[in-house]
């Protein structure tokens, strides 16, 4: 066990993969914004999200092994 009293334990709120519109919720007149372009954009930000936390859980691990 890593005796460092610097690390710091780290809350992680993980939200859920945003799901699609379903094809009712979509009245195709070109609304702006549309309920797809609200799904995309927290779409990337979820993949963001997953991004920023596996290279975080990486580099805890790189860490972890080196002390």
């Amino acid at each position: 066990m890593n005796s460092d009293k610097s690390a710091q334990p780290v809350n992680v709120i993980l939200r859920e993969k945003p799901v699609p519109p379903g094809d009712y919720e979509c009245c195709e007149s070109g609304c702006s914004p549309c309920v797809w372009d609200t799904y995309y954009e927290d779409l990337n930000t979820w993949n963001a999200e997953q991004k920023a936390l596996k290279e975080a859980l990486e580099q805890a691990a790189d860490t972890e092994q080196r002390t």
